[in-house]
């Protein structure tokens, strides 16, 4: 059941609290975050069609201005409206949540494709900083989302931070074994730049011993 439907579901007879930290919301209240949930995904839908056209500063702003609506909701709001995510699949990197005891709600799976949407604008714009930024923020949301996964790893390279994108790399591979070929040619990529690199910085230090040894000698 979808965010927007849980939502309009509850217009009529509100359910009971799903647990003790369920706040019991006036009609008032579910309008308010019924209209919240609303431009929320309304902004993150033209986000997602600039995004798809090309035109990534608009689809950053729109992203933007879903995150603000998003960000003023309470959770234990939705959760007294029956609002809760399905779990997600059990995975390796999942695990590495397991012990987060509160309750996922489906707004914070909105969050986690709106930042995973951003991450993949910042690398297209050579953003490095705010790509991986913000795929960390989709990965905090859910360990197991691969694409915010490779996207991290894919900016962490761009930084210089090799050895630690080939971590989160092997991380890709394992949830989400489909998605080995494009990791594998990410991780040979980043291994031909790294190589590159140290090989220019091996070239500037032997010139720069070699003008010590010059003026060691006149």
């Amino acid at each position: 059941m979808s965010v927007l439907n849980a939502l309009s579901s509850t217009s009529a007879v509100a359910p009971a609290p799903l647990d003790v930290n369920a706040a019991v919301l006036t009609p008032e209240e579910k309008s308010a975050v019924t209209s919240k949930v609303e431009t929320a995904q309304s902004k993150k839908d033209v986000a997602d069609a600039a995004f798809k056209s090309g035109d990534l500063k608009s689809a950053l702003r729109s992203y933007h201005e879903a995150l603000m609506y998003l960000h003023g909701i309470d959770k234990n709001a939705l959760k007294s409206l029956g609002i809760g995510a399905p779990s997600p699949p059990p995975t390796s990197a999942v695990a590495q949540a397991a012990s987060v005891k509160e309750e996922k709600i489906e707004v914070d799976v909105m969050l986690e494709k709106i930042y995973a949407n951003m991450s993949a604008c910042h690398l297209k714009q050579e953003n490095w900083k705010r790509a991986l930024d913000t795929a960390e923020k989709a990965i905090a949301k859910n360990p197991a989302n691969s694409k915010a996964l490779f996207r991290k790893a894919k900016a962490l390279g761009e930084l210089g931070y090799f050895e630690r994108a080939e971590v989160v790399l092997a991380e890709v591979k394992k949830v989400a074994p489909n998605e080995a070929p494009m990791v594998d040619a990410e991780l040979a990529r980043q291994r031909a730049v790294d190589r590159e690199k140290q090989k220019m910085h091996d070239q500037k230090l032997r010139g720069w011993l070699s003008r010590e040894k010059k003026t060691d000698t006149t």
